[in-house]
């Protein structure tokens, strides 16, 4: 599969238009079981080798490589460029992604648990199932499908999730974090406006300052999450839990929601 073709395949199913983004429907054109998709064309050591040439005026360029399934963990590919990578099933525990570009990569069921992506940008990644778990995103840009992954006790710190309005020529594109897990974790001041986060899982996670205007709440639960400042205006509350709640006082723009009568808040 050329480059060109996989890049588009992630644009279409990363920008939808208003409404549930059908990523699902979009993938369902791609062959994830080809080669191109689950065999990589590299092995470590040759990654090693390209990481180690790499200077600060001359990143490591890893853009377009398959490396599905490699042991990648440790390694440190602080400001590479892994645009259209394919990294499915690959393992980068505790690898060092600082700045790094991983816009329209495959990361598919990756395990980036423990790993450094301040300020890296996954602009129309696919990480579905993917494993974020104590991670430090804080300042990424995340626009991508990361629908039932995992991040728990990660660190999103500023990042930012939103769509942006003024750039939204082939429709809506947002994070889609359906059916995810961010237990515990700390999302002080990240930009989620109009992200769809139906049915995933808040408890216990730091929220605030937290933006999610017009974001897709529905079936959601805030159980010991803290939301003091959290903007929810025009947010949609279908069935969110909301009731274990801390801060939910100094929220703003709660009256301003929509279906909050529909909200579990007692």
């Amino acid at each position: 599969m050329r480059r060109a073709t996989m890049a588009a395949y992630v644009c279409m199913a990363i920008c939808a238009s208003a409404g549930p983004a059908p990523t699902q429907g979009m993938l369902g054109g791609v062959d994830l079981t080809s080669p191109q998709m689950t065999q990589a064309e590299m092995t470590r050591a040759d990654v090693e080798e390209i990481l180690a040439a790499a200077t600060a005026d001359k990143p490591a360029d890893l853009s377009g490589r398959r490396l599905a399934g490699l042991d990648l963990s440790g390694l440190n590919f602080t400001g590479a460029n892994m645009r259209v990578a394919v990294l499915n099933n690959a393992s980068l525990v505790n690898a060092r992604l600082a700045e790094a570009t991983l816009d329209q990569a495959w990361l598919l069921d990756v395990d980036l648990s423990g790993a450094d992506l301040t300020g890296a940008s996954l602009f129309a990644a696919q990480a579905i199932g993917a494993r974020f778990d104590g991670a430090d995103l804080t300042g990424a840009r995340i626009i991508g499908d990361l629908t039932r992954a995992s991040l728990r006790n990660a660190t999103l710190v500023n990042a930012r999730l939103g769509a942006d309005m003024r750039n939204q020529s082939m429709g809506l594109g947002r994070a889609v974090l359906k059916s995810a897990s961010l237990d515990g974790a700390d999302l002080t001041g990240a930009d989620l406006s109009r992200a769809d986060l139906e049915f995933s899982s808040l408890r216990g996670a730091n929220l605030s300052g937290v933006d999610f205007t017009s974001a897709l709440l529905g079936g959601a639960s805030f159980d010991d999450a803290t939301i003091e400042g959290a903007v929810f205006t025009g947010a949609d509350l279908t069935s969110t839990r909301l009731a274990g709640a801390t801060g939910r006082d100094k929220a703003i723009g709660l009256d301003q929601a929509l279906n909050l009568n529909r909200a579990i808040l007692e």
